[in-house]
């Protein structure tokens, strides 16, 4: 799925910070950013969660055999 992608270099990456300012301005850009970091940090937070609860199942399971 991924290989249709292809790599992004440094110009591919230019253009779409330059369709990003042409679609959004650059007075709103802060606040995207802010709310791509605010989800990025809660999607790391769920994972750590997960990651958490899993290991205390697997020590209920030690304890419980």
């Amino acid at each position: 799925m991924f290989g249709l992608i292809g790599n992004f270099g440094p110009w591919e990456l230019g253009l779409i910070l330059v369709i990003v300012l042409i679609i959004f301005g650059p007075g709103k850009l802060p606040a995207l950013g802010e709310s791509v970091g605010k989800a990025i940090k809660g999607f790391r937070k769920s994972q750590e969660d997960d990651d958490k609860l899993d290991e205390l199942v697997d020590k209920a399971e030690t304890v419980k055999e």
